[in-house]
């Protein structure tokens, strides 16, 4: 599973506007001014702030 590059570009963390990058396993997307991570499901990012998870609780 990997998220299209060129999408990974054109998203931006829905709280602070910022960059994001992908996690380790691919799995979620790390804003790292907010500490948080935007998982991703069945190759779909979740860029939902209520469905972000803090980044030193994510399993990753």
């Amino acid at each position: 599973m990997s998220i299209n590059q060129e999408l990974l570009e054109i998203l931006a963390c829905p709280r602070c506007k910022g960059d994001l990058e992908l996690t380790p396993q691919e799995d979620g997307l790390i804003c790292r001014p907010c500490e948080l991570v935007y998982p991703i499901q069945e190759e779909i990012p979740i860029m939902l702030e209520e469905e972000a998870i803090n980044l030193e609780d994510w399993p990753g």
